[in-house]
């Protein structure tokens, strides 16, 4: 049997380490094989580039923004809130006097008429296991510390009006705007701002 010399053996080996070393590793070609250091080729940084790539769309849509849709003197409720518990739109009426005068927070029959539809939904209806938002408004007059209270105050009296009708308070977020999205100029418009808005929590 013939023996290798060592020098014989040292080639060997120079050989099969360069075979091993030539080979790829799993996963890695020499296509797609890149230098630790290169830099990337798409611009510079802090730049976008814009692909054909569509998002994924999310399994179910949310509402888009809710807008005013059913009014009584004091309350809105939103166009999704109205469709999804079928609550229809109030007749014009000749009353020029809101349900929230000046600096109040007393909810006028009307007020409570709607509110009772609301309940409903929200224990027995569409809306059941459902979350909302009572968003506290008032007119642009006044201090905006004050206002922002007030608007909390009236939408804390939807609140405890929703409660006493069964819906639980955990399921209604009172929340305040005060006068910030107030319109009005004249005393119908200030009508209009001081009230309580209705929305689906999302």
């Amino acid at each position: 049997m013939r023996t290798m010399t060592y020098p014989r053996m040292l080639l060997v080996a120079a050989v099969s380490l360069a075979a091993l070393a030539g080979c790829d590793a799993p996963g890695l070609t020499s296509k797609n094989a890149k230098a630790p250091n290169a830099v990337a080729k798409s611009g510079p940084v802090g730049t976008t580039q814009l692909t054909g790539a569509t998002m994924a769309k999310p399994a179910a849509a949310l509402p888009a923004v809710q807008t005013p849709t059913v009014f009584s003197p004091g309350l809105s409720v939103s166009d999704v809130v109205a469709r999804e518990c079928g609550i229809q739109p109030r007749e014009a009426s000749n009353q020029t006097v809101p349900t929230f005068d000046f600096d109040s927070t007393a909810l006028a029959p009307a007020d409570r008429d709607m509110l009772a539809e609301v309940a409903k939904c929200l224990t027995e209806g569409a809306l059941k296991d459902k979350n909302v938002a009572l968003i506290g408004r008032t007119d642009a007059r006044g201090e905006p510390e004050y206002n922002m209270g007030l608007g909390d105050s009236r939408a804390s009296a939807v609140q405890r009006y929703l409660v006493d009708l069964g819906v639980g308070k955990d399921r209604l977020r009172a929340t305040s705007r005060g006068e910030i999205d107030a319109t009005g100029t004249d005393e119908e418009g200030w009508a209009h701002d001081r009230r309580v808005d209705i929305e689906l929590a999302l």
